[in-house]
């Protein structure tokens, strides 16, 4: 093949990976085939640096129903219904083009819930942003909220929950993750897994255009300065097509036409095909002459590598033909049999009366590279842990002054000038809105509610990958139970650097260990979710940040939790201990301006006790509001409750350590209740026998919030510091 060298630069294959190719298939491939190999043998689908260690999380429990390799998971909530969720990373895209970039990511990952036979009805995110204190950051930031915000309101999907981040950590490469929750029939849900010989191939949805090719290469790649020439790959959006895909699809799905079905995501008519072929152990014969084009003089690879959206494959029983094509046609959706399964195993690819593609799916799926990458700890953690700032921070002289600093930074203050962009209530099943410790959604025809929440703190991450990752499943947990739910499964998208630089891979590891131990303690399985490799620019990597998508479940939400304090004279507890520990918190980062220390220490098995009590507390409706500490700590913690509730509150603490420490240490498992006086004792009894530390730290009263003699502010001037948007 001429000029190989720059092919393989080109589709990011090394040379070992050509000569493999060559090995399998006993020839050298044409160009088209390379296009394929390089497709299915990218990071981005052949997860090569992260298979070896994914497997450590643990992915079954009694309502498992499906767990990681298929579009999304799946868990019973009993009644005969299961969750389906996902969560997926768009952030390579959402940096180059935000508006497009941030739409696709929401579109892309309600295509996953949806082909599992599930209605969506919930979208979550979870961004990185670098400071916001530019003008790229800014219109950064408000093209990927619009985006979001286009394709889930015009869908008629709420967007109910999320976070936001603000460090230069992103200021070359943002993170949008996307996260979305559905909801289908136990016994009635869709798999990727093709069956039956014979049966037909569908392609339906939009025409396959030019948008889009090399996406799933591009994402397998770090980024250089060059990134705007890299417009092209970037998949356009188009919701109301995508509404008309999903209803289409869902309406197929009531009866039995179809056996198997995925999205056209990364790698589109490529990986689709492939995937469900080889999963189903058998072959697929596709046309492209038949595949519906919106642009002239396509080429076998573009067609095979376009990532244009809102496309689906899908396998057809036999003799069913008809009714998939009356379903799509009555949308206005193109519908179109572009080949079959057959029973050897190889992928072939035809157009204009000539064979392109002609390959073993083994080749391109069981052999796909694994790598066991080398590994070692970064000096900078090392050198972060024994820097210790905070013993060097003087006292606030001004507490007040220094609490509204903190209320108002960018980390803490509200997002509601974000989610009010969103159409958070549409659907009418939001039982608790954005702004809480975890959205609740009804499930309409029972009692029931589903609590979805996404959590990670990269700061501790990054001084910590093992102890930061498992924070951010027991914050999630934590999150999920403040409002009255218990914790049923998890989702996660790990975005990290340079899986090739051992520091990277290092704080991978570490990382997937630490979800993995809080998991397994905790009882809470895994059942999907996405690698994000080679989010860094010109070298320099953002910070490791795995973020958790956690769904609970309530059996009747009239029994759900709010943070606000609802009556004066109720007490005012807190359930859990703080320490002397500010490494990573947002103080630290305010007042000293840097990353260093340690990160909060972790206990699973304390939140797991923690969460336990707090559910059998509201169980007997002995508590009125629930919040959990988290940035910004106890302070701030008192601070969004008596915001929430427009209620003053006077705090009276023994100080155990100095008290800026105390105020805005950012401790795990702890969680600030409010009750009336009558049920203190039982709480301090169930306390006890949980082994979680209690203590009356204040009362629900006045106009403003009052702890000691240190502040006194008016619950108006918090809400203006909190509520100040950027």
């Amino acid at each position: 093949m001429e000029n190989l060298d720059g092919i393989l630069k080109e589709l990011n294959l090394t040379h070992d990976e050509y000569r493999k190719i060559v090995e399998l298939i006993g020839k050298e491939p044409n160009l088209t085939e390379l296009w394929v190999f390089s497709a299915m043998w990218s990071e981005h689908c052949s997860y090569k640096s992260s298979k070896p260690y994914l497997g450590r999380m643990p992915s079954s429990g009694d309502r498992v129903i499906i767990g990681p390799g298929e579009n999304a998971g799946a868990v019973s909530i009993g009644d005969g219904l299961a969750v389906v969720f996902k969560m997926e990373s768009h952030n390579h895209p959402s940096f180059i083009e935000p508006y497009n970039g941030a739409a696709t990511g929401v579109g892309g990952i309600l295509r996953d819930i949806f082909t599992m036979g599930a209605r969506p009805v919930a979208i979550l995110d979870s961004l990185r942003f670098g400071e916001p204190d530019s003008s790229k950051m800014r219109y950064l930031i408000d093209g990927v909220v619009a985006g979001i915000a286009g394709y889930g309101n015009c869908m008629g999907i709420p967007t109910v929950g999320g976070e936001v981040y603000f460090d230069d950590a992103y200021k070359d490469n943002i993170l949008v993750n996307a996260m979305a929750v559905g909801i289908a029939p136990a016994d009635r849900i869709f798999l990727a897994k093709a069956s039956g010989e014979g049966n037909p191939v569908f392609y339906v949805g939009s025409k396959t255009g030019r948008d889009g090719i090399h996406g799933a290469t591009m994402a397998s790649a770090s980024f250089t300065d060059q990134t705007a020439e890299l417009k092209p790959t970037v998949q356009v959006g188009d919701p109301f097509m995508e509404k008309l895909l999903m209803e289409a699809c869902l309406e197929l799905m009531k009866d039995d036409h179809i056996v198997a079905i995925q999205d056209m995501g990364a790698a589109g008519l490529t990986s689709s095909s492939v995937e469900m072929a080889a999963k189903g152990g058998l072959g697929i014969e596709i046309d492209l002459d038949r595949v519906p084009q919106r642009e002239e003089g396509m080429q076998p690879y573009e067609i095979m590598l376009s990532e244009s959206q809102e496309r689906m494959l899908l396998i057809a029983r036999k003799g069913h033909e008809k009714a998939v094509e009356r379903v799509f046609k009555k949308w206005g959706l193109d519908v179109s049999m572009i080949g079959r399964l057959v029973k050897s195993p190889w992928i072939t690819v035809r157009a204009g009366g000539q064979i392109h593609v002609q390959l073993p799916l083994e080749a391109l799926v069981d052999h796909a590279p694994v790598y066991t990458r080398y590994a070692r700890m970064p000096a900078s953690m090392a050198e972060a842990a024994e820097e210790q700032p905070v013993e060097k921070i003087l006292e606030p002289a001004d507490y007040g002054k220094t609490f509204l600093q903190l209320l108002s930074s960018p980390g803490i203050n509200s997002k509601a000038w974000i989610y009010e962009q969103y159409d958070h209530s549409v659907g009418t099943d939001t039982v608790i809105k954005p702004g809480s410790d975890a959205a609740l959604i009804r499930i309409k025809g029972t009692r029931k509610g589903i609590a979805i929440s996404t959590d990670g703190n990269a700061r501790y991450t990054y001084l910590g990958p093992y102890t930061g990752a498992a924070a951010a499943v027991c914050e999630a947990a934590r999150n999920i139970a403040c409002v009255g739910a218990r914790p049923v499964a998890l989702t996660d998208c790990l975005n990290f650097g340079n899986p090739e630089n051992p520091d990277v891979m290092w704080q991978f590891i570490e990382s997937i260990n630490g979800i993995a131990s809080a998991c397994l303690k905790m009882n809470i399985p895994v059942i999907s979710g996405n690698v994000s490799f080679y989010n860094e620019t010109e070298g320099k990597s953002i910070y490791p940040t795995p973020v958790i998508g956690m769904v609970g479940l309530i059996e009747n939400i009239h029994e759900r939790i709010t943070p606000d304090f609802k009556d004066k004279g109720d007490a005012i507890i807190l359930l859990g201990s703080t320490l002397d520990e500010c490494g990573g918190s947002e103080y630290l980062k305010i007042t000293a301006g840097g990353i260093t220390g340690n990160p909060p220490a972790v206990s699973p098995r304390t939140e797991a006790r923690l969460v336990d009590l707090l559910l059998a507390m509201n169980r007997l409706h002995i508590i009125k509001s629930a919040t959990d500490c988290s940035e910004g700590g106890l302070g701030i913690a008192l601070a969004r409750c008596a915001i929430a509730g427009n209620r003053g509150a006077v705090i009276n603490m023994k100080w155990k350590y100095r008290p800026d420490r105390e105020l805005f240490s950012e401790s795990q498992h702890r969680i600030i209740v409010s009750a009336a006086d009558k049920h203190i004792d039982k709480i301090k009894k169930m306390a006890e026998s949980y082994d979680i530390p209690f203590k009356i730290i204040g009362r629900v009263e006045g106009s403003g919030l009052r702890i000691n003699n240190l502040l006194s502010i008016p619950v108006k001037e918090l809400k203006n510091a909190y509520t100040k948007g950027i």
